[in-house]
């Protein structure tokens, strides 16, 4: 994600790209059973849409691992109206506001995180604050080597408050997470990869979307896997990284069990079964 220079958790100047790896109508995902839910394992809550972006809704349609362009993608832009939080609007608040509308930025970024789809955060440019906090919430992030990110709110004497004191620990751990938010640190790729912020780094290219394309080949091999698949599995990584081993091998059961009835498990098999590539539909 890119930031605007001079602006605290800007989501996106020139360029800030959120890759999904899968075709989306979303609506109720997978859950867990009420069993789990009473052991320390958070609702299972989906986003029944795109967050907001520019450029209005995100087409309809059936899941689906048949892509036949680059729009079936899903790559959101974050445009520059849709910034966090922008330091010139924040001096014109009164107390009473900043804390509304800082919660309204964390609902957004938590229904980025709780997308039923793989979601990819492109760094090509800057990710400072809110545009951190906002990668952060995706599941993987790829950087430019000269991208540069930060949780920096401390330098305002205020803490991240999109959830970065709670997913940059998640990340990275929790010393270095407090080191790199007591001391505003800003990184450059390199740093990010060493700290294992992103997963990958490249140099950039001429046209400064390096980050971007790498995370467009990521999702292309997303794309063939079974979407009822990579629902449950995304739902019980994130439930089961929350609670101890026990809790989260019984999570795994659970979401295993809700592929065993599928089409596209009896599809994978066929497939396999024919020495072709299988044609999922996500039933």
């Amino acid at each position: 994600m890119a930031a605007a220079p001079g602006a605290l958790g800007a989501w996106q100047a020139g360029r800030a790209r959120l890759v999904a790896a899968c075709c989306a109508r979303l609506g109720p995902g997978p859950r867990l059973p009420d069993s789990l839910m009473g052991r320390q394992v958070g609702p299972a809550m989906w986003a029944r849409g795109w967050a907001p972006a520019a450029g209005g809704a995100a087409p309809r349609r059936g899941y689906s691992s048949e892509v036949k362009t680059e729009d079936e993608l899903r790559v959101r832009y974050l445009e520059e109206e849709n910034r966090g939080a922008d330091l010139k609007e924040r001096v014109k608040m009164n107390s009473s506001e900043v804390g509304p509308f800082v919660s309204k930025i964390r609902a957004v970024i938590n229904e980025i995180a709780n997308l039923p789809v793989p979601t990819i955060a492109a760094i090509d440019g800057l990710a400072l604050g809110g545009g951190l906090e906002l990668a952060l919430a995706c599941d993987i992030r790829v950087a430019a080597s000269s991208a540069k990110m930060g949780l920096v709110e401390t330098k305002l004497a205020i803490i991240p408050g999109g959830g970065g004191t709670q997913r940059l620990p998640r990340a990275i751990g929790m010393s270095l997470a407090k080191e790199l938010i007591f001391s505003a640190r800003v990184l450059d790729g390199q740093e990010a990869k060493a700290v294992g912020l992103v997963s990958h780094v490249l140099e950039q290219n001429q046209e400064g979307d390096a980050a971007y394309r790498k995370a467009l080949d990521l999702a292309r091999e997303f794309l063939p896997q079974g979407p009822v698949a990579m629902r449950v599995a995304k739902l019980a990584i994130n439930q089961g990284m929350e609670v101890d081993l026990v809790t989260g091998l019984a999570i795994e059961e659970a979401c295993y069990a809700q592929t065993i009835p599928t089409k596209d498990r009896l599809e994978g098999l066929l497939a396999f079964k024919e020495k072709r590539p299988p044609r999922y539909k996500g039933e």
